[in-house]
């Protein structure tokens, strides 16, 4: 028998999972534990707090915070407030950061004064602003600091104190007030132009990627979630979604460590390890404490099997030999997961493709001209269901380009098998991925190319061991020899956040040209060429 649609606002899923499971874990951090009661008391005090400062049902609030309770708990207060979130990547600085609380519309940005990601996020947010009165951004009107107080800027204690003025009632008014298909969130992700797009998710979309994601992996109460990804991504948002669906444990960390991820493996006897990219588990195989840890309670790990080499494949098989190994395609346009492999999919399957949609999600492969091809042709992945998009904030242009038809057009290469099976095969936009993180190659090119010396530039990604593929620059100077690599790179720092930033720079002083465009893919075969990684020459 088919299984029937179940779904809720963000909000709500706290306050549904606090009612059923009020003392178990709900939450755990390498220093802290949180039980759904206590997030969701806490949760309803920051939606208090917000209204007494005068957020609106429908308004936007950025943000600014690395993974840690207290992201999660504005993540639901900003929701129970009738608001939007607005996450912000806690690795972005100076106008980068500026533009995305510009170009939200936020009415309230919320910030830390703790160090995460190596920095104090509200000093970066301030040098980012200035005078966030007179910063030239009409619609925002508060900035809140959790740690640490500033000029302008309304501390922890004042901002605690605001929930006293606004009754749990009003809280609960609101959370019954919001639909399925409103804006539950914006999440920004890198596109083809040099900024960010902000993707228009619905509450139905973040909640139900999330419930089809613990149905697709039979999750329950017993089990014990592990991701390290970032919260203010979709990939760390999606499994919080799942795991208090089902009433079970997410466990995470600020940081990805690996000798802190395996203790707590132990301690905390994970069942279901979302390591997502080789990179993060390379690191915990290659760990000294991998061999002694014991991970027999790992039921299922995301590996995105069919993604890595073979002999990938067999050190993880020898790694864990008792935990199942799925493959998974998704992004952030889609609310996360689209494909994932089943709990009864074979061993060649998991290798050769990244599993069946999820229920209540359609995909096919179409041609330049929007024509579905044939099993097992290659052409553009293209999407339709509840996960989808709505649009990208404030761009009719780009919502038009990737929504047809009711159809999400990824830009994303791919196939499927005669049985539904998906497979990625390359990204069809002029985007890098580095290290789980979508870069924009004009965005980078823009930097460079207004160094004073600089005539032009273009950015290809150059294959890397650990982070998939790194920025390279290539660069076409106005005076041969002005600059040198290193002052390319360090007119970057500062300016870009460090995972933008390229790692190789060579100077040019003629392009590879087609009919009209440079031919960045002769630009990339040159460099790998010249490094020696003719093995990893692939254009997907």
């Amino acid at each position: 028998m088919a299984s029937t649609i179940e779904a809720t606002t963000i909000g709500d899923l706290l306050i549904r999972a606090a009612e059923r499971w009020p003392d178990a874990d709900a939450l755990v951090l390498p220093a802290s534990r949180h039980t759904f009661a206590d997030l969701a008391e806490r949760s309803v005090d920051r939606a208090r707090a917000l209204i007494a400062l005068g957020v609106r049902p429908g308004e936007h609030v950025a943000m600014f915070l690395p993974t840690s309770v207290e992201f999660v708990e504005f993540l639901f207060g900003i929701a129970l407030a009738g608001a939007v979130p607005v996450p912000i990547n806690a690795r972005y600085r100076g106008n980068e950061l500026r533009y995305l609380v510009d170009n939200s519309d936020s009415v309230a940005v919320i910030a830390t004064a703790d160090v995460a990601e190596g920095v104090n996020l509200l000093e970066r947010l301030s040098e980012a602003l200035g005078d966030h009165g007179a910063a030239g951004i009409e619609t925002l009107r508060s900035v809140v600091s959790l740690s640490g107080d500033a000029p302008g800027v309304i501390g922890p204690r004042a901002f605690a104190g605001l929930a006293g003025d606004v009754p749990v009632a009003e809280v609960h008014r609101r959370r019954l007030r919001a639909r399925l298909r409103d804006t539950g969130i914006v999440l920004y992700t890198s596109g083809t132009t040099s900024n960010p797009k902000g993707c228009l998710l619905s509450h139905e979309a973040v909640v139900r990627n999330g419930i089809e994601l613990a149905r697709r992996y039979e999750m329950s109460g017993q089990d014990r979630f592990w991701s390290p990804l970032a919260m203010y991504h979709i990939g760390g948002i999606m499994p919080i979604a799942a795991s208090f669906w089902v009433g079970c444990r997410y466990v995470t960390m600020p940081r990805f460590e690996a000798g802190l991820a395996l203790r707590l493996f132990r301690d905390e006897g994970v069942t279901i390890n979302y390591a997502a990219f080789w990179p993060i588990i390379a690191d915990l195989i290659n760990h000294p404490e991998f061999a002694t840890t014991d991970l027999s309670n790992t039921r299922l790990m995301n590996s995105s099997l069919a993604m890595q080499p073979e002999p990938a494949r067999r050190t993880l098989a020898r790694a864990m030999p008792n935990a199942f190994q799925v493959s998974t395609y998704g992004l952030t346009e889609a609310a996360g997961t689209v494909s994932t492999s089943r709990l009864d999919d074979s061993y060649e399957a998991r290798i050769a493709r990244l599993g069946a949609p999820l229920e209540g999600l359609e995909v096919r492969i179409v041609d330049r001209d929007g024509r579905e091809v044939p099993p097992g042709a290659h052409g553009e992945i293209a999407i339709r269901g509840y996960g989808i998009i709505d649009g990208y904030y404030k761009d009719p242009e780009k919502s038009a380009e990737a929504l047809r038809d009711g159809w999400l057009h990824t830009g994303d290469i791919g196939s499927v098998d005669e049985a539904g099976h998906v497979m990625f095969h390359g990204r069809t936009k002029d985007m890098l991925k580095v290290g789980g993180e979508n870069v924009a190659a004009l965005e980078i090119e823009a930097l460079v190319g207004s160094h004073p010396e600089v005539r032009l530039c273009q950015v290809v990604g150059c294959p890397d061991d650990r982070l998939v593929e790194v920025p390279a620059a290539f660069v076409e100077l106005k005076t041969p020899g002005a600059v040198g690599e290193g002052d390319i790179i360090e007119f970057c720092k500062g300016k870009l956040a460090g995972f933008k930033l390229p790692r190789h720079v060579r100077f040019v002083s003629e392009w590879p040209m087609g009919a009209t465009k440079i031919q960045k893919f002769k630009l990339r075969d040159r460099l790998i060429e010249e490094l020696g990684l003719a093995g990893n020459n692939s254009t997907g």
